[in-house]
């Protein structure tokens, strides 16, 4: 699991942070990563139709989203923050070039499984964009 290895620091000290993860261990160890990074979590989210209801109004700077949701991919919950100018990051173990990614190329894709380091300067660079 992530949480055995250390995040590195506070440098995402109060961020507001979204997390789309259907896997509930997965959730609960992006969660604790961020947090301890000093993100504020302020949603979970398993469920695609969870996500695109907690979307909106938006009320946190950046989602970390994994791709596939079940059967269903994240795309609508990624057009819909995109549409709203809010950054996101995919967690995901869909590889880089999957195709089904390929209109999400411009964004960033941290490969499962990653370092807690590797998402969080995911999550740093996306909000310095």
């Amino acid at each position: 699991m992530l949480t055995q290895q250390k995040s590195g620091g506070k440098c995402l000290d109060g961020v507001r942070v979204l997390i789309v993860e259907d896997d509930p261990l997965l959730l609960l160890d992006l969660e604790l990563i961020l947090a301890g990074a000093g993100a504020m979590v302020v949603g979970l989210c398993q469920t695609l139709e969870d996500a695109l209801r907690r979307a909106f109004p938006v009320d946190f700077a950046i989602a970390v989203l994994d791709f596939r949701l079940g059967d269903e991919t994240a795309s609508a919950v990624a057009r819909r923050l995109e549409d709203q100018g809010v950054p996101f990051v995919f967690y995901t173990g869909q590889g880089r070039y999957e195709p089904s990614l390929a209109e999400w190329g411009h964004r960033p894709i941290v490969e499962k499984p990653s370092t807690p380091q590797a998402l969080v300067r995911a999550v740093k660079e996306a909000l310095a964009d």
